[in-house]
Order: structure tokens, then sequence, then C-alpha cells
């Protein structure tokens, strides 16, 4: 197991229950006393750790990119300024920079068998072989998307809005919502889904 600063990395902690509401202090707490850094941590580890393991090969990888990104955000943290982009996009900007740079040290793209080794811990292997059927579907439908909207949608997978993906992209709010547009129809099509009137609700 990996630990930072002492924060024992573990991927299976409570999701935030949440959009960052409450960030600021956590993080004005963090920049003072590192240890608080905790909070944040426990906060985001779930949705972060999901990410990473929805765009890489393996759960070790997944925990891997997981910890290099929490240990690059507390790094990063005394730069961290209050008036620019929200604490989560800011995390997730840097877990998108942390998936980029592990692509290009030669990691494959995300196996499909992957999503099946949760059930080697699971006490209900019914549950788990439906779960990890979802999450077969849901990274074939994926691996076959442009890049640029496979991005846009792990993000928003990730619970993410279109402007926080925007700045974790460095992207403009508006291109964001056309490859949102782009990548839900795309998605309605392969799944034969009859077109809606709106595209993915922005937040």
């Amino acid at each position: 197991m990996s630990s930072l600063s002492g924060i024992h990395v573990l991927p299976m902690t409570r999701a935030p229950d949440d959009r960052g509401d409450g960030d600021a202090a956590l993080v004005a707490a963090a920049q003072r006393d590192p240890q608080a850094f905790a909070h944040l941590y426990v906060r985001y580890v779930d949705p972060v750790y999901r990410y990473c393991y929805r765009c890489l090969v393996t759960r070790e990888t997944a925990e891997d990119a997981t910890s290099l990104v929490f240990a690059k955000a507390l790094a990063a943290l005394p730069r961290y300024r209050a008036d620019g982009p929200s604490f989560r996009s800011w995390l997730f900007a840097i877990a998108h920079n942390v998936i980029a740079d592990t692509y290009r040290a030669g990691h494959p793209t995300r196996s499909l068998d992957a999503a099946t080794a949760v059930m080697d811990r699971s006490p209900d292997p019914e549950a788990a072989a439906l779960a990890a059927d979802e999450r077969s579907t849901v990274a074939a439908l994926l691996a076959g998307m442009p890049p640029d909207q496979r991005q846009v949608l792990e993000l928003r997978l990730a619970g993410l809005t279109t402007a926080e993906i925007a700045t974790a992209l460095g992207r403009r709010p508006g291109a964001v919502r056309a490859t949102q547009f782009r990548a839900a129809a795309r998605l309605r099509t392969l799944l034969g889904i009859a077109p809606h009137r709106k595209d993915i609700a922005d937040e």
C-alpha cells in the first residue's frame, strides 16, 4: 500500500456527496497545515481513482496514478489560488496530466478485461458480474470514441461540470459543450437510443 506524507492511499473510500462545497475552507486549512490535506484526500480519492481506472489498464496502474495525483496536488497546494479555478477542476487537471504522462510512458489504453478484476473480491459473484459487465460496456463505448469526446465524458462521469471540465482540459466552455453534445449523440447512436431534445444537462 502506498502512502502520501502519512496519508494512506486507499481507493475504496467514501465519495464526496456534493459538488465541491466547502473546499475553500479545507484548502485554506491544508495550506496552513499539510496534514489537513487528508480531508481533501478523503473527499476526492474515490472520484479521482475512478477517473484513473476508467482511463488506465489495471487497478495497480490506476492506484499508482491516483497516488501521484495527490502527491503532485499536495506539493503544488501552496501555489493554489482561491480566486482561480475550483479546487476540484484544478485537481482533475493534475489527474488529466498524470494520465497523459502515463500514456506517453508507454502504458496501453484501457483493457476491457480489467473491469472483471473486481469479481475476485466480491462476496456476491452475480452482482459483481453484472457490475463488471456494465463497466465493460462503458469502457468499450469510451474506447471507440474520438479522444476529445472520450476525455470530456470521462470527466463528466467523474462528476465535473462543464466549466470544471473546461478548466481541467484547458479549453473554452463552449468548445466543451460542443464536444459533449457530439459525444452524447454518438453514444445514443451506439446504444440505439432516440435523440434527445437537449444535450447532457449543463451545470
